[in-house]
């Protein structure tokens, strides 16, 4: 078996995510309390809950767990779903089900690795940028262009990550049809859909506009429920999810009950929850940008258009690399440097960083920014600091 490489993004999170004081980073919304999410629950399911019997599950997922996520497409069934125990397992499953040795696929760049890693650990790969000074969209021609008779996947995020871009929906369109007409599959990693600043318009769900189309959603990101480790792939493709299942065997076998039966109560609960989130967003991304026009100097905003992420330029003579690494060390701000978002496939932005305003208590790691921005300007600037 190929041994795959460090994931940049998790090793360094390992590191860092729960030492850090200030984690204003972070790609999920603010999580529930377990009892907050039970307080949404109806009695029965309250009960269903506390008395639930502690054994296996369904690999595809319980029933009524798979009903209640296809309710949130437009034209799928519980046959069409497949959980799996987070996004990251269902992306490892379909790269590996869908693509061999003699196979070819295109991904966007930058990417969360493993969209990147896992494709071209199994056969060539082909990346293709995003355009920073296209509102970071995606150039359909140029993926046409990296189309070869052997690409079997394409593999698409948006809200983007870590950008925060939504592709515009003629080319969204192009692309999908683009993709039908070469026969290749297309996944779509949604997790950000439905969370984003008020009038955030959100593309279709790809396995609702496309027979070859794989959507991957997760409750961890828009939802804020990472702890529940539930995700799920849907497509209309029944036997392409069933040769996943069955990689699935030796995966994680099944998901948590307990946590299927929360996620059941969540979703029923979806629009409350995702409005909830997407108010503490309304809140939090003024603050950044107030926070940026206190700083014309040192950094270059793009206001995201969805998700609770963003990827602003660091324009610091010491490079972003050091601005980061000092800003946690000496003061315990979390931010992720370019380099986490670098591409074996292409070139990438090496003067940028991700953001997040998904989360409460934005305001004390602003403070503490402003604050440490304050203290070393100076040596950022390549003065000595005044005695």
């Amino acid at each position: 078996m190929t041994t795959l490489p460090d994931f940049r993004l998790e090793t360094y999170f390992s590191k860092w995510e729960f030492k850090a004081r200030y984690h204003i980073t972070a790609s999920d919304a603010e999580s529930l309390s377990l009892r907050e999410l039970l307080a949404m629950a109806t009695p029965q399911q309250r009960e269903a809950f506390e008395n639930m019997w502690l054994g296996y599950t369904e690999t595809w997922g319980a029933p009524d767990l798979r009903e209640t996520i296809a309710s949130i497409y437009e034209n799928q069934s519980a046959a069409n779903i497949l959980c799996f125990t987070g996004a990251s397992e269902g992306i490892f499953a379909a790269n590996t089900v869908l693509l061999d040795a003699d196979s070819h696929a295109v991904v966007v760049t930058p990417n969360y690795q493993s969209h990147e890693t896992l494709p071209a650990t199994i056969c060539s790969a082909t990346g293709v940028p995003l355009d920073a000074d296209d509102n970071w969209s995606l150039d359909i021609d140029r993926v046409a262009a990296a189309i070869r008779p052997n690409t079997r996947l394409v593999t698409i995020n948006f809200p983007h990550n870590p950008t925060g871009a939504i592709l515009e929906r003629d080319r969204y369109f192009a692309l999908i049809e683009l993709c039908r007409r070469h026969g290749i599959y297309l996944l779509h990693d949604e997790i950000f859909n439905g969370l984003g600043p008020t009038g955030t318009e959100h593309l279709p769900f790809v396995a609702d506009v496309y027979e070859r189309g794989l959507s991957v959603n997760v409750m961890s990101k828009a939802y804020g429920l990472p702890g529940l480790r539930i995700g799920w792939i849907a497509c209309q493709e029944r036997e392409l999810l069933s040769k996943m299942e069955r990689l699935k065997h030796y995966l994680s076998i099944c998901n948590s009950a307990p946590s299927e039966r929360l996620a059941v109560i969540a979703l029923e609960n979806r629009q409350k929850i995702l409005a909830r989130n997407c108010r503490i967003v309304d809140e939090n991304l003024p603050k950044w940008d107030a926070f940026f026009a206190r700083h014309p100097a040192l950094f270059d905003w793009y206001r995201p258009e969805g998700s609770c992420t963003a990827f602003p330029r660091y324009l610091g003579a010491e490079g972003v690399e050091r601005f980061t690494r000092a800003l946690v060390e000496e003061d315990g701000v979390l931010l992720l440097p370019s380099t986490i978002f670098q591409s074996e496939l292409g070139p990438t932005s090496t003067d940028r960083f991700r953001l997040g305003f998904g989360r409460a208590g934005l305001d004390r790691g602003l403070a503490a920014l402003d604050a440490h921005i304050t203290r070393t300007r100076p040596r950022a600037s390549g003065r000595s600091p005044s005695p």
